[in-house]
């Protein structure tokens, strides 16, 4: 079945519909919308949406990068926490009949159930531009809460794109670097210039997909437990790892028990977290669970 052409995604366009709804900007929502069609079809390109597909768009906005998933997916989900963006959506997808505009806190939604619901369960692919402040909340709880997806691709903060994708020992390398390598395969597919937003952000901005796992890459026994050691290594990346794991009593690792699972891995005891591979932190925390079950 065919559907119509975007028409969004161009200045003038853009323009014209944010001026008959008299929309106002909101400094809380980190609100930019795309201007540009060919980073539109390059996120819809990478996204590798098909007519098989349903998608989850968090954050629609005005509508732009939905008109072009409803063009191409079978279905469209479309989140939008601002109500003021609820008429213009109604006005810019009318032409699409395989659209569901949900007015929500993308925070607050059941995924998994809505993936139950319109995707009979089946993995989904996530689809978003996602305001800089709550990026990584997102996309850890997409993590967590084990919505099946098959993959999320989302716009960015250039910086955090590459904090999502970076190994140990670069200065980017953290926290969000191990989550988004635990569960998908990061890859930056597109660099995004300030001027193809409107209004323009003061940074550059990139599009990464994230490829999820069927299994994660490595295995362990207690998955919440790996995920508060690797917090609470890098909370204070200047300490060593048996500091920085020490002065989190409810972990209950105490410094002796970090020093002797480092000696067993052959590991300095000054060794900090910001050194160590995913697998280096599975190993540790399987040890680390193994050794609490045992006390």
């Amino acid at each position: 079945m065919s559907r119509p052409a975007p028409t969004l995604g161009n200045p003038q366009n853009t323009i014209e519909i944010l001026n008959k709804y008299k929309f106002v900007f909101q400094k809380k929502y980190g609100q930019n919308f795309l201007i540009d069609s060919h980073v539109l079809e390059k996120i819809i390109r990478a996204a590798q949406i098909t007519e098989d597909d349903f998608v989850v768009e968090i954050g629609p906005g005005i509508g732009t990068m939905t008109q072009y998933l409803a063009a191409s997916a079978r279905g469209v989900a479309a989140i939008e926490i601002d109500r003021a963006l609820i008429p213009i959506l109604q006005d810019t997808l009318s032409a699409y009949d395989n659209v569901t505009v949900m007015n929500e806190d993308v925070m607050k939604v059941d995924l998994k159930k809505l993936a139950e619901e319109m995707n009979g369960g089946k993995p989904v692919k996530i689809v978003a531009n996602l305001p800089y402040y709550i990026t990584t909340p997102i996309i850890m709880g997409l993590f967590e809460n084990h919505v099946p997806a098959k993959s999320i691709t989302v716009m960015v903060q250039k910086e955090v794109a590459d904090r999502m994708q970076v190994g140990p020992g670069t200065k980017d390398y953290g926290a969000l670097s191990l989550a988004v390598q635990y569960y998908a395969e990061p890859e930056i597919v597109a660099n995004v210039p300030p001027n193809c937003f409107m209004p323009r952000p003061n940074v550059g901005s990139a599009v990464i997909r994230l490829s999820v796992y069927e299994e994660p890459p490595v295995k362990v026994k207690d998955e919440k437990l790996l995920f508060a050691i690797i917090r609470a290594s890098f909370n204070q990346r200047r300490k060593t790892l048996q500091n920085g794991l020490g002065h989190v009593p409810e972990l209950g690792i105490p410094k002796e028990m970090t020093v002797q699972i480092l000696e067993e891995m052959g590991l300095p005891a000054s060794v900090r977290g910001e050194a160590l591979t995913l697998e280096q932190f599975a190993g540790f925390a399987n040890r680390a669970a193994s050794l609490k079950e045992q006390s």
